[in-house]
């Protein structure tokens, strides 16, 4: 019967043994054992089996961020011998820089980074969240320290980059590569948010100006330029209206004169035979118009002979002579 219970109690060491021993890892997870007090493996995510006594996993420090009922978030380190491999977020808390001009600024940022090689993130440094976070907060303020204020807020990829660059240079000897920084908020002081915002204020009203003055200097040409060519163009419509009345005047005369020429021609050839002159004709023609225009006034009282009457009596007996003709 003892010897029964010898055996049931040996089996039952051997289970819890074996029971303690098997150690299971999630995915992106892993464990750094030691055996007896060094370094022995790195436990990859699946069944892992290890010595209970002799091998036992390291315990790091882990940073959480723990929400309270009033909705205000805490942030925890802890002790733990899980080692997450996956890429974390750490949002540090809000902290005061001061500026190449002297402006002190509250700034916060998110660093994202992931852990690459678990033996160095544990024996290469002590408290590994903590490191980081210190590391961020003296290179935030040493890059902020040579930039003012201005470039300090319109320069938020090249104060990223720069971050990026130096945490990840830092941290690469604690098996740690960073991928992202990001600021969240960059604050100045109530005084000098209030003069920004009138010095914007004044820029808008600058533009405003600038751009209602350029307005009107457009307006103003663009009249000008209207008249301009209003007036060239009216110009040129008076230059074609006198071309066509000189045109038409002088069509009008060539026609006149063909048809006094036609005329002449027509008479000569009615008196041919007899001993009047056509030239005489038309000259007693003219004169008989300008005495008719003379004495067409009903005010005109006085009838002014030419001193040629001579020869307009000689041209009427011309034109008698015609008409016996």
């Amino acid at each position: 019967m003892g010897a029964l219970i010898v055996v049931g109690l040996i089996a039952l060491v051997v289970i819890v043994f074996a029971v303690q021993g098997l150690k299971i890892i999630r995915q992106g997870e892993t464990k750094v054992i030691e055996r007896l007090g060094r370094y022995h493996s790195t436990l990859s995510s699946g069944i892992n089996i290890i010595w209970p006594i002799l091998d036992r996993p390291r315990k790091v420090y882990t940073r959480y961020v723990v929400t309270r009922m009033n909705g205000a978030t805490q942030t925890l380190i802890r002790m733990s011998d899980v080692i997450d491999l996956r890429e974390q977020v750490y949002d540090f808390p809000e902290q005061s820089v001061i500026t190449k001009d002297n402006v002190t600024t509250s700034i916060n940022a998110l660093l994202y980074f992931q852990i690459t090689d678990p033996f160095k993130s544990v024996y290469e440094i002590e408290n590994l969240p903590n490191a980081i976070e210190k590391l961020t907060q003296t290179t935030l303020r040493n890059i902020i320290g040579e930039l003012e204020l201005d470039e300090t807020l319109t320069s938020r990829d090249t104060i990223n980059s720069r971050l990026r660059e130096v945490l990840d240079e830092a941290t690469n000897k604690w098996g740690v590569k960073v991928n992202r920084v990001e600021l969240q908020d960059i604050t100045p002081p109530e005084s000098v948010r209030r003069a920004m915002e009138q010095q914007m204020q004044a820029e808008r009203e600058r533009r405003a100006k600038i751009l209602k003055a350029e307005g009107d200097k457009t307006s103003k040409i663009l009249y000008s330029e209207g008249e301009k060519e209003a007036q060239i163009n009216q110009a040129k419509a008076q230059k074609e209206s006198q071309i066509l009345m000189a045109q038409g005047e002088a069509e009008a005369k060539i026609l006149q004169a063909k048809a006094e020429a036609e005329a002449i021609e027509k008479l000569a050839e009615a008196i041919k035979g007899t001993s009047s002159d056509p030239a005489s004709y038309q000259i007693a023609l003219k004169y008989i118009e300008t005495l008719k225009e003379m004495t067409s006034g009903k005010d005109n009282k006085t009838v002014y002979i030419p001193y040629e009457a001579t020869s307009l009596l000689g041209s009427l007996g011309g034109i008698k002579e015609i008409l016996k003709g």
